[in-house]
């Protein structure tokens, strides 16, 4: 009997712990909720391109010839039609002047022919040979001012010339390059999108373009013109936006990410963290009273740390943005303000407390 009442009394007490212990009430989690709300988005598109200058064309000696002057500084600005260098022309000069002589002295002849043949003394098909003759002399003289005028090197438009590579004096030959000339106070700026993305573009379309010289100087710009032709092997279409350049900061060759700003609309966003995942399915916790319903939604884009939702909830349902790792569907919960819940974590320590204490 004495070894009994001992065993008995611990096996009582064991049994009253237990059982205070299946009677403690769950702790009912604290969230965070707000409504749901409409927030911009927008189908960006990245991507990078090429600068090119608006025009540009590379003078080059028509012939070979002994450059007699130059008529631009390094990097400087010409304008249309401005001379950029002449070439030695003393050849040509001579020979023109020899044509205009004979070309005079054709003439001549012609006139007293046609005083001849206007009296019957003279025949028409002398009359027709002196003409051709005269014909021939002018066409002469006028090759030798197309020599002169080749071996003149003019800006075909105005813009900036490239570094100078050659000097007065030097004999250079045919097709030598002399000078860039570049317009550059606008941009063309070609780059290639995938063909899947070909219908979220259209001419007049803007964009944005940033470049590593300038990396906090968005360049804004918009879209002139895309190829009709489809690259068969990069599945891509190229496209070429046109950017004002005021300044000269974009220069040509500069490579440049771009940013098209596609589509934009209004709506329904949630945080990320308000998204519970499950397989490909996305969930938001709904609150209906102070019960939290998980709700299957269907998502769009993401942006700026929101998502966008396209369908399973209404504008102005309140949903849970912060907790929700602490739900499932049908739990109880309460908001920043509430009273604690009878038999939680305060209202239940305190009385146990009491309880001690007496």
């Amino acid at each position: 009997m004495r070894l009994l009442v001992p065993i008995i009394f611990t096996t009582l007490c064991l049994a009253g712990c237990s059982g205070e212990k299946e009677k403690r009430p769950r702790t009912v989690p604290l969230v965070e909720v707000r409504p749901i709300a409409r927030v911009s988005f927008s189908d960006d598109l990245e991507a990078v391109g090429t600068a090119l200058a608006n025009e540009q064309v590379v003078l080059s000696a028509p012939v070979t010839e002994r450059v007699d002057s130059i008529h631009f500084a390094d990097g400087g600005y010409v304008r249309q039609g401005q001379v950029i260098a002449t070439m030695a022309v003393a050849q040509e000069r001579a020979e023109l002047a020899a044509a205009q002589a004979q070309a005079r002295q054709a003439q001549q002849q012609l006139d007293r022919i046609q005083q001849l043949n206007s009296r019957g003394f003279a025949t028409a098909a002398s009359l027709d040979q002196q003409v051709a003759l005269v014909n021939s002399a002018r066409a002469n003289a006028d090759q030798a001012r197309a020599a002169i005028t080749d071996r003149t090197i003019r800006a075909p438009f105005s813009g900036y010339v490239s570094l100078r590579t050659i000097s007065v004096g030097a004999i250079i030959p045919a097709g030598t390059a002399i000078a860039t000339v570049s317009d550059i106070s606008r941009i063309k700026l070609d780059f290639t999108i995938p063909e899947t993305r070909l219908s979220t573009i259209h001419e007049g379309m803007p964009i944005k373009a940033v470049s590593a010289a300038w990396p906090d100087r968005p360049f804004n710009g918009t879209i002139a013109t895309i190829d009709p032709v489809i690259d068969p092997t990069s599945r891509a279409v190229r496209v070429r936006a046109i950017l004002p350049n005021p300044d000269r900061a974009l220069k040509p060759g500069m490579l440049l990410t771009v940013s098209v700003l596609a589509r934009q609309r209004q709506s329904l966003a949630a945080p990320e963290l308000a998204l519970v995942g499950e397989a490909d399915d996305r969930y938001l916790f709904v609150l209906e009273g102070r019960t939290a319903k998980r709700v299957k939604v269907d998502t769009g884009i993401r942006q700026n740390g929101m998502v966008e939702i396209t369908g399973g909830v209404k504008p102005g349902q309140k949903i849970v943005t912060e907790g929700v790792v602490k739900l499932t569907d049908g739990t109880t919960v309460r908001l920043a303000g509430d009273k604690p819940a009878p038999g939680g974590v305060g209202s239940g320590g305190k009385d146990r407390a009491a309880k001690a204490g007496g």
